[in-house]
């Protein structure tokens, strides 16, 4: 009987003890366990601290994580097939000459639709053109109807039409004579730019009219015709495309295939400029 109530007695005893022995190891690993949480924690707010600080390091660790995954991403578009994402410009958009038609007044609005349909072109971009010619024609005292008829007599709408000696762009400038001009633009390619070839198309013409001292002479002047007495018609043609377009302006129901009356008169030459205008104005053609 004692025998059996020792057993059972050290039993007892060494069911606590591997119960404490159990609440020890828990005790520990929950300590420790406590401890790894709170190094980690220390090391993140750590790092968070330091990039904080430098903003340098954080925008290059940013850049190289979101070129990572840029990078990933076209890769995996490249492998379905998709070759565009990898040269895609968000910004793009802002390089294009166009707005939208009704953004513009009813009177530009019907210029640019009519234009549209009678060129065969969208009405976005001629829709920016027509702007244009309204505020540059109304800064240098021309009629935003006549610098559209010469972009349609000259380009038909082209921007990068090239003539045989070598005028340029909607209005057909000689860039090599008018370099000068596209300075203040970046450069003579910015003649192949709509907006820019616009403006120093303008300037041109005001200065050939000018010299002129009247519209049409100074049209002539313009188109290199100057010295001839007879400048194949282009004058006639472009006021004739003028008449039309100051007709839809002025809400009139014109056809866009409509086919203009024009009327070649037979004249004198004009006078050239003396000096160095005349070699000048020769070389507009």
């Amino acid at each position: 009987m004692t025998t059996r109530q020792d057993l059972m007695t050290l039993a007892g005893h060494m069911r606590q003890s591997a119960s404490l022995f159990i609440q020890d190891i828990g005790n520990g690993l929950l300590v420790v366990s406590h401890n790894t949480l709170a190094l980690v924690g220390l090391a993140v707010v750590s790092v968070m601290l330091v990039f904080t600080s430098q903003a340098g390091l954080r925008e290059n660790l940013e850049s190289a994580t979101l070129g990572w995954l840029n990078a990933r991403h076209e890769a995996r578009a490249e492998a379905d097939g998709n070759t565009l994402l990898a040269t895609a410009e968000p910004d793009a958009i802002a390089r294009a000459t166009a707005i939208d038609p009704r953004d513009l007044s009813r009177q530009q609005a019907a210029v640019a639709h009519w234009l549209a349909r009678r060129y065969s072109v969208a009405p976005e971009p001629i829709s920016r053109l027509v702007q244009e010619a309204w505020a540059v024609g109304n800064r240098a005292k021309v009629e935003p109807t006549l610098i559209l008829a010469i972009m349609a007599i000259e380009s038909r709408f082209n921007p990068f039409a090239q003539s045989s000696v070598g005028a340029q762009g909607l209005m057909q400038v000689m860039t090599r004579v008018h370099d000068d001009k596209y300075e203040a633009f970046g450069g003579t390619l910015a003649a192949f730019d709509p907006v820019t070839n616009l403006r120093v198309g303008v300037q041109v013409l005001k200065e050939c009219i000018q010299r002129a001292g009247g519209l049409e002479d100074g049209l002539r002047f313009y188109v290199g015709g100057a010295n001839l007495a007879e400048d194949t018609g282009y004058t006639a043609r472009v006021m004739a495309e003028h008449d039309l377009l100051k007709s839809v302006a002025s809400g009139r129901s014109v056809p866009a295939n409509t086919i203009p009356n024009i009327v070649r008169p037979m004249r004198e030459a004009a006078s050239a400029p003396t000096g160095g205008d005349s070699a000048q104005i020769a070389l507009l053609r």
